[in-house]
């Protein structure tokens, strides 16, 4: 499949109605490296020198090398689920606990499930269990997405 039919298929529209509790989420992997961790300290403005200088962060701080910073373990979980819901689906909530430490050289694949499915209003409603896992299955970062998917045959 080409780059534009994969991502064709993110942006279809995914309907309320093709949603069942147990559904799993298209897993999604990441391998920060030290240079995405630079870039994203800079552009969210995070001076922080754990995420950026490996010598202070190993000899000042006793990390094993600089750290994926807590909030891009979210910017990928909201990937997963944005991915997921397609282009129609609005994201109405999403939480997350940072609970182990990542890496650059880490896999970290986030998945997740759909935990409950209702309407209300007339309108659908999907809550999905989300977490980041490492490359050893340690649960680095669970949480929890609410989705608003559209109701086929309902006018937006």
């Amino acid at each position: 499949m080409h780059a534009e039919e994969q991502r064709a298929v993110k942006l279809s529209a995914r309907y309320y109605e093709d949603v069942h509790e147990g559904d799993e989420l298209d897993p999604l992997q990441k391998c920060p490296s030290a240079v995405s961790l630079f870039r994203y300290s800079a552009v969210t403005w995070n001076p922080h020198r754990i995420h950026y200088d490996a010598p202070y962060a190993v000899e000042q701080e006793g990390h094993p090398g600089v750290l994926v910073q807590a909030h891009l373990h979210g910017a990928y979980l909201t990937q997963l689920v944005m991915d997921w819901m397609g282009s129609a689906g609005i994201l109405r909530k999403l939480s997350w606990q940072n609970r182990q430490r990542a890496i650059p050289g880490d896999t970290l694949t986030c998945r997740g499930r759909v935990t409950e499915a209702t309407i209300s209003d007339g309108k659908g409603f999907v809550r999905c269990e989300i977490w980041e896992e490492n490359q050893r299955g340690e649960i680095c970062a669970p949480g929890e997405a609410l989705v608003e998917l559209p109701l086929r045959g309902a006018s937006s």
